[in-house]
């Protein structure tokens, strides 16, 4: 073999020093999605809580079953896997069952505290909207958190124990006259006005009231009456996890 001229040996150990890169690409499969949100549970309370992820009409389930409920003892944490479709639904918790969440002291029926979601994980350009509301009353402190969305993502929520300051007419007792929850002025008077029927229906008619203003007033980010306007906006695009906290 005749050995190798000047220039073409200097481009033989060019070669040999810096390879020609290739650009790499990741392929996607079939089953899977660039858009993915899941949606978490904590329980940070000192007892077992049973939380439900209900949807709504028109919304695919998460979790099987009549109920749509698990429990959560002490700072256990369960993550679901948000469907690759547009979802709404809401999520609360039962208290004190015993031992199945069909007999409970909070949570078969108002009063409970609700964080409510509409999102569409398919779409980054879309928000994801969630709230926590005390319009059905307030049974456990609770907050929503998004990690790793675009825009304005808050925190929002109660993360104040509001059994302990529930005015005296609004009081739900369980076993042995312990407070367990706090109705609404809708719930406990059942009255147009309160309720924002009626005559009081409709922006603008419906008014906040005393009791919903106490409620406003230490959980400033939560609706508090059917026509209420949280102070926290939510305008949070392609988050990654929504993360309820029970006792935050």
């Amino acid at each position: 073999m005749p050995p190798l001229a000047p220039l073409s040996l200097l481009l033989l150990l060019l070669s040999l020093l810096f390879p020609t890169a290739k650009t790499a690409t990741t392929k996607i499969p079939a089953t899977q999605t660039p858009n993915t949100l899941n949606l978490t549970i904590v329980n940070n309370c000192a007892f077992t809580i049973w939380p439900s992820i209900e949807p709504n009409q028109g919304s695919s389930q998460i979790i099987t079953g009549n109920q749509q409920t698990f429990y959560l003892k002490t700072l256990q944490i369960e993550s679901f896997a948000m469907p690759a479709a547009p979802w709404s639904g809401r999520v609360y918790a039962r208290t004190g069952c015993n031992p199945a969440p069909t007999a409970c002291a909070t949570g078969n029926k108002p009063p409970f505290t609700i964080a409510q979601f509409s999102i569409n994980p398919t779409n980054p350009n879309t928000n994801s909207a969630y709230s926590v509301s005390l319009v059905d009353g307030f049974n456990l402190p609770m907050t929503v958190t998004p990690h790793g969305g675009a825009g304005n993502c808050p925190v929002v929520g109660c993360r104040h124990d509001l059994l302990k300051t529930c005015p005296a007419q609004l009081v739900v007792r369980g076993d042995g006259s312990r407070v367990v929850a706090c109705k609404s002025a809708c719930e406990a008077f059942q009255n147009d006005e309160y309720c924002c029927r009626g005559a009081f229906a409709g922006q603008g008619k419906c008014k906040p009231s005393s009791y919903s203003e106490g409620f406003k007033s230490v959980c400033p980010d939560t609706y508090t009456f059917p026509a209420d306007n949280p102070f926290a906006k939510d305008e949070c695009k392609a988050p990654i996890e929504l993360k309820v906290i029970f006792c935050h």
